[in-house]
């Protein structure tokens, strides 16, 4: 797990409440060139599992992809508006021939509110997938979160919430 090793684990972040949960939609360019399109709906239960769904799309070279999922975890620091979000594919849709992600694998995505009325614009990033962690439930538990909000991109057209 190199990964883990270079990434900064929150420590002392806000535990998962009753109440915890993220919502979210809009777009972000990735890698400053690929507009990925995305919404999302995640709340913890009583129980301490989760429930919700995301969707994550995007065209490159003319080629369409679309991944749809259910929520299975979800991890929440309200101090520092930080929401990491795990769960299933459902749904994969794509025209693109290297794409080779199937329903019922793995993924997550972590999310930023830099509230409203702030400067910086909420970030969200695209999906991670085995082998970075073994499974969407370890990410939630790790919580990684890499300085200077590494690896995240900020959300133009839409908003984030993390209560």
């Amino acid at each position: 797990m190199a990964l883990l090793a270079s990434v900064a684990i929150v420590a002392g972040a806000a535990a998962v409440s009753d109440m915890s949960g993220a919502t979210g939609g809009g777009h972000f360019l990735f890698g400053g060139v690929l507009d990925v399109q995305f919404g999302f709906s995640a709340v913890s239960q009583p129980d301490g599992s989760a429930q919700g769904s995301f969707h994550q799309s995007y065209t490159q070279g003319g080629l369409t992809t679309s991944y749809w999922g259910t929520v299975t975890c979800l991890s929440v620091d309200t101090v520092n508006g930080r929401a990491w979000i795990g769960g299933v594919l459902t749904k994969v849709e794509s025209d693109d021939p290297t794409v080779t992600r199937q329903p019922g694998e793995d993924v997550w995505f972590r999310v930023l509110d830099n509230r409203q009325g702030q400067d910086a614009a909420d970030r969200s990033t695209v999906f991670g997938f085995v082998p970075l962690f073994e499974s969407s439930a370890a990410y939630c538990a790790a919580r990684p979160w890499p300085a200077n909000n590494a690896r995240t991109h900020p959300v133009s057209a839409g908003n984030i919430s993390v209560r």
